[in-house]
């Protein structure tokens, strides 16, 4: 059988709906989440899913954006309330230095396979599709990471929404800011973290900046010298209440 005979396609509009339902100004309303009865069918279905057979690239890549979103907050809301996802390790804020991290937990399965966020996004998104600009479709649950969309990534729109959402973030000034009289650029930490993703997707990380930059701003990133800082990183949960 060939594989176009096998492709598949996977439908994620009731997680759409969860999301209109608790993502409330770019915050989850979690409490409203635990009690939501269409999320762990939701869950259950991405479980039972082989993402492999999909169509698209577009649509895999949706379907992993998604599962990394979705598996995140049913973490989150298992132990919910919480002040921020590293209180899930005894570790804290050190967990990413450790083996006792909940990106590192395998606890959730995906068509038959143990998967960790971590799976999802370094040897999946990063590692098997290079798509970079997922750095600012996945969501940690915490208030500096790139804000959760209230809608499902979708393999027909996930280009457009995967920009969108890089310019969002690149413009929003509580997560990255530019100084131009002083010429320096004042990043979220997801830029040091990733540096390498970045000058391979445009050579530097300002370069990258550029294509998200429009008019004179975008002339000065492409031919001018800036200086980078990069912002302290803030793990607080990004809970609605």
């Amino acid at each position: 059988m060939t594989e176009l005979a096998v492709a598949q396609s996977f439908d994620h509009s009731l997680y759409d709906a969860i999301l209109k339902r608790h993502v409330k100004g770019f915050r989850v309303d979690y409490e409203s989440l635990k009690r939501d009865k269409d999320f762990p069918v939701y869950l259950r279905a991405l479980s039972e899913a082989n993402p492999e057979r999909l169509a698209s690239r577009e649509e895999q890549i949706a379907f992993w954006i998604n599962a990394y979103n979705a598996f995140t907050l049913k973490l989150v809301a298992d132990h919910y309330p919480i002040k921020s996802i590293t209180d899930i390790s005894a570790l804290g804020k050190l967990t990413a230095f450790f083996g006792d991290s909940p990106w590192k937990r395998e606890f959730f399965s995906v068509g038959g396979k143990k998967m960790s966020l971590d799976k999802i996004e370094h040897e999946i998104l990063r590692g098997k599709f290079r798509e970079w600009r997922a750095h600012f479709a996945l969501n940690c649950a915490s208030i500096s990471c790139p804000p959760l969309r209230n809608e499902a990534y979708v393999g027909e729109k996930l280009n457009a929404q995967l920009d969108e959402q890089a310019k969002a973030f690149l413009n929003d000034t509580l997560r990255n800011a530019i100084d131009l009289p002083s010429k320096t650029l004042y990043l979220s930490k997801i830029f040091d973290w990733y540096e390498d993703d970045f000058v391979k997707a445009a050579g530097s990380t300002q370069k990258y900046l550029a294509r998200y930059a429009d008019g004179e701003l975008k002339q000065k990133l492409l031919n001018e010298e800036f200086n980078i800082e990069y912002l302290d990183y803030d793990w607080g949960l990004n809970d609605a209440r």
